[in-house]
């Protein structure tokens, strides 16, 4: 038994030795003392909740300002509410960077401290085996002879039994030092990744403050601030996308007739993921009350969820991306056609999706996606009223790319499906 005990400790000595070199890379480790550490994390922990309630009051702002009639002043005012809340964004994503950073350098120090009682603890694990060989060349019956006495002939052999004790004791301590060290891993792991994602959205979100920096310009000046300009802007572009409105329902007419719902997926809640993070939709499919009011075909052809600009948008499955292309033909607001920026992903289940009024894609036409990979960021391009993603779900066998002048780029046309169909059931719903 005891050499039995003695082959497997030497295993497991060898395993975890070799799995912990293979795993840990603490090159980039600074020193830092622990408390000072956590509240420099603390710190970085409150300053994100102010920033976070600043944008919750911005965009209670941003509501009232979208109650105003459609002016320049009114779209002036909306730009410039946009551009705080991504300066917002930026900030609470460089918060969030330094943050991680300072959570890396703790989890670091961490699994440090643990290789050390790791290597410790195998010295003694070391030192008791060897003790344990060198007692196991007699046995018990002679190890108590050995004593000269019965008082010394048990205490040499307990001093055997507590070796024993004493080794399993440290075998255990060696693998729940482990299992610690291989969950501080899997962690620095995780938070390197969500670095990477913050500083992807840092960046992309600096180049969205810009578009509309120069969209306000573009308004201004092709405006010179006078009302009846910008009226009549919005006006002729309401008849456009009134013309437009209608060439898509031709086609798409004619596309039901052949439209087989055999081949879909089977309806079921969470065959999808949600497109963004903590979702909230703001309007449903098929006929709701503003659908009735502002579209040409009385019906909403995907779901809207609530999406300030620059929110990270989501691929809610595996698939190819078939499309990435914008639909505006400049960025004044009465330059803005039907779906302005998309992207259309290709699933291999007869499903296509559409991600659209992106204010930046940062996929390519060709490229496969995972779910959950961040695909582009919210805006509020092409025919839309405000910030936000529309979502669609499309029969992908009746999926078509048609160019519809005025508008710039192609349109996406298909027979669309009530997304609700496949999304997570507890979405809550706005309307």
């Amino acid at each position: 038994m005891k050499r039995l005990i003695l082959f497997l400790a030497l295993i497991l000595i060898t395993l975890s030795f070799g799995l912990i070199k293979a795993q840990t890379d603490s090159s980039s480790v600074t020193s830092t003392d622990t408390s000072t550490l956590r509240e420099l994390i603390n710190k970085k922990g409150e300053e994100l909740k102010k920033i976070q309630e600043q944008r919750e009051n911005l965009e209670k702002n941003m509501e009232d300002i979208s109650q105003l009639r459609n002016s320049v002043q009114k779209e002036i005012k909306s730009i410039d509410s946009n551009i705080n809340q991504l300066n917002l964004s930026i900030k609470a994503n460089e918060l969030t960077i330094d943050k991680l950073g300072l959570e890396l350098t703790s989890l670091n120090e961490e699994t440090d401290n643990l290789e050390k009682k790791i290597k410790n603890n195998k010295q003694t694990i070391i030192k008791l085996l060897i003790a344990l060989q060198q007692k196991d060349k007699e046995n018990l019956f002679f190890a108590f002879l050995k004593g000269g006495n019965l008082s010394e002939g048990l205490a040499e052999t307990e001093s055997i039994t507590t070796l024993n004790n004493t080794l399993t004791s440290s075998i255990n301590e060696l693998k729940s030092f482990q299992i610690d060290l291989n969950k501080k891993i899997g962690t620095i792991q995780i938070k390197k990744e969500s670095k990477e994602t913050e500083k992807t959205n840092l960046i992309n979100r600096q180049y969205i403050v810009q578009d509309q920096k120069n969209e306000k310009n573009r308004v201004l000046d092709q405006t010179k601030s006078q009302e009846k300009i910008y009226q009549d802007q919005i006006a002729e572009l309401d008849k456009k996308q009134e013309e437009i409105s209608k060439i898509i329902e031709d086609f798409e007419n004619e596309l039901r007739a052949s439209f087989d719902p055999s081949p879909l997926p089977i309806k079921r809640a969470g065959f999808l993921a949600s497109p963004v993070e903590n979702p909230i939709i703001t309007q449903r499919y098929g006929p709701t009350k503003f659908a009735i009011r502002a579209y040409r075909t009385k019906t909403h052809t995907g779901v809207d969820f609530r999406a300030s600009l620059g929110t990270p948008i989501l691929s809610v499955q595996d698939g190819k991306v078939i499309a990435s292309d914008n639909n505006d033909r400049g960025t004044s607001r009465w330059n803005k056609y039907q779906y302005g920026r998309y992207i259309m992903i290709e699933h291999e289940n007869n499903l296509t999706t559409l991600y659209a009024h992106l204010s930046r894609a940062i996929v390519k036409k060709g490229e496969q996606v995972k779910e959950g990979d961040i695909i582009g960021y919210s805006g509020n391009t092409g025919y839309s009223f405000g910030p936000h993603l529309h979502f669609s779900v499309f029969w992908a066998p009746s999926v078509e790319f048609k160019s519809i002048p005025p508008v710039a780029g192609l349109v996406p046309i298909g027979i669309t499906i009530n997304p609700s169909d496949y999304l997570p059931s507890n979405i809550p719903i706005l309307e």
